[in-house]
């Protein structure tokens, strides 16, 4: 939402990768074990897919009322997906997160007044019902966002809840005689309170008072959440997205009472065996805004449950941040130090959640200036890491920030092509279009080979055409040491090896050798430019031009 944010090893494979290191021809430094991340546990659908953030206001107009809405999304499904696998016209994205869709007083939804009907601009339960239906049929899964840490102020839980001490749902929110003063807990030295006066008492709302905090404490409101989830699971959702998933339980003032406490983790187990036991193949995703090892704990345990008993995936906020810099700057010795750090704090066989930005980022294509290598670098590096990507709609065409300062900035209408209405609408559409039109479209880009659109579609094609791309372990063949102009590494499934190199630069750059087993290397994806991949005496080398990505099957 929009607020202040403030392992098992692979098997050995008789390969390694021709670094250097710190050390001198005499002394020698001992060779440091290489980084590998295990494949996900289990054959889950979501632990491999391709998924795709919309934003329904923004994607299409059906009625000419200049706001997106279910019919609107249904009738783009094509594009997203169009169920053929030999087709090349469809983006291929095998699930979709819907922001949320509730009933709600904001454009944003992130503040609900009735979590079983859908919002008026967006249509009925209905149609909701119809684009699952869609999509199914199509080969892709649809998640809903689910928001339950807060509800609206204008709920009625809430306006019943706050019209007398005695009422039967005053404990379904917190409240307290007094104002208890506690700074918000990413900013513990702001001056302001998450409790907020109203009828001569204060009530808890960690983000603003028109979201006051449920309190999932109350054992009536742990149960109706957990219907509202059976509810839209019974409708044909495949799952949530966790709004907020650090601050569903807080027990004192501070950060370590109002973020991750042991409370919060255990009702994500509670809730997360109440999915399970509904819809056992469902996904949960959690947003925790935060450092590696406190959203590694939000899996759980992998004891009992493969992939962990509490949230199946987590959003990876620091690599996101690390995987921009490394298209921005040419250097990919964060990522790399990044892929480590997850080696030694995720748990074993979890599936990782990478993507470039969400609604609550300035868009990639602003962060990066336009700059066309760098986007490519930066969809190729998103594409090729092991997990389930996220893409944010509009990012496979370069949709740029619009031109304010406020959220809606973020969450601009989609561009599909140069009529007035951008394809989007035939009326006037709910926020300004993005500027940059002209070519962060999706006609201008659908027959363009080089396009950035054609990037995306061309990677997630060769995602799905190698099981070690879609689901395999990886091996980082770059060091973790000094600067990386090239990231490179090893895609390992079965007896399946695929070698991912990127030049993260705006020159020509040469990486390797890799010393790898095979003798004749299979091209899933290289630039038209690429150069070979040469297999010498010492190993693999290839010289690769400026933003170039090459993916080769080793035989």
């Amino acid at each position: 939402m929009s607020h202040p944010r403030s392992l098992r090893f692979l098997p050995a494979l008789a390969l390694t990768a021709c670094i250097s290191g710190p050390g001198t021809p005499d002394n020698p430094l001992p060779a440091r074990p290489p980084v590998e991340l295990a494949p996900p546990a289990g054959d889950a659908w979501h632990r491999h897919a391709v998924f795709y953030e919309v934003f329904v206001r923004s994607f299409q107009d059906s009625n000419g009322d200049g706001k997106g809405d279910l019919p609107g999304l249904i009738s783009r499904l094509d594009y997203l997906n169009d169920g053929d696998p030999n087709t090349t016209t469809d983006l291929g994205v095998d699930a979709l997160w819907l922001m949320p869709v509730f009933d709600s007083p904001s454009y944003h939804g992130y503040d609900v007044v009735d979590y079983e009907r859908i919002h008026p601009d967006y249509g009925t339960v209905e149609d909701f019902e119809r684009l699952c239906a869609e999509a199914h049929r199509r080969g892709m899964r649809v998640i809903l966002d689910l928001v339950i840490n807060h509800s609206s102020s204008q709920h009625p839980w809430f306006v019943e809840s706050a019209s007398s001490r005695t009422s039967a749902k005053r404990d379904w929110y917190q409240w307290s005689d007094t104002d208890l003063a506690w700074a918000p807990p990413w900013d513990l030295f702001s001056r302001g309170s998450t409790w907020h006066k109203l009828n001569g008492a204060y009530y808890y709302g960690v983000f603003w008072s028109g979201m006051p905090d449920l309190n999932l404490r109350t054992a009536a409101v742990s149960e109706e959440v957990k219907r509202i989830a059976s509810f839209w699971l019974g409708k044909g959702a495949d799952g949530f997205r966790l709004d907020a998933a650090r601050y569903l339980i807080e027990t004192s003032g501070g950060l370590v009472g109002q973020a991750d406490t042991p409370e919060t983790h255990a009702f994500w187990k509670e809730f997360a065996a109440h999915v399970r036991s509904v819809k056992p193949d469902a996904v949960l995703v959690g947003e925790n805004w935060t450092t590696t090892p406190t959203i590694a704990t939000y899996y759980g345990s992998t004891a009992q449950v493969p992939g962990g008993d509490e949230l199946q995936l987590n959003f990876n906020f620091p690599l996101a941040e690390e995987l921009l810099k490394a298209a921005r700057t040419g250097d990919g010795s964060g990522v790399t130090l990044k892929l480590a750090e997850m080696r030694t704090r995720y748990p074993v066989g979890v599936a990782d959640a990478p993507f470039l930005t969400n609604h609550d980022h300035v868009r990639v294509a602003t962060q990066l200036g336009g700059n066309t290598g760098q986007l490519a670098t930066a969809a190729s590096l998103l594409l090729t890491l092991q997990g389930s990507p996220f893409l944010y709609y509009g990012e496979e065409v370069g949709l740029a920030n619009g031109t304010s300062n406020n959220d809606e900035a973020k969450r601009t209408p989609m561009v599909w092509d140069a009529s007035a209405g951008a394809g989007f609408t035939t009326g006037t559409p709910w926020f300004s279009f993005s500027p940059g039109r002209e070519s962060a479209q999706v006609a201008a880009q659908s027959n363009a080979p080089g396009s950035l659109l054609s990037r995306y579609r061309g990677l997630i094609r060769a995602r799905h055409a190698s099981e070690a791309l879609d689901r395999g372990g990886l091996r980082l063949l770059t060091s973790t040491e000094g600067r990386a102009p090239t990231l490179a590494f090893l895609r390992t499934w079965g007896e399946e090896r695929v070698l991912v190199v990127h030049n993260l630069t705006g020159g020509t750059e040469t990486a390797g050798p890799f010393a790898l087993e095979g003798e004749s290397a299979e091209v899933l994806f290289a630039a038209p430019s690429a150069g070979s991949l040469v297999r010498g005496d010492s190993g693999w080398s290839v010289t690769l031009p400026a933003h170039a990505t090459g993916i080769w099957r080793l035989r």
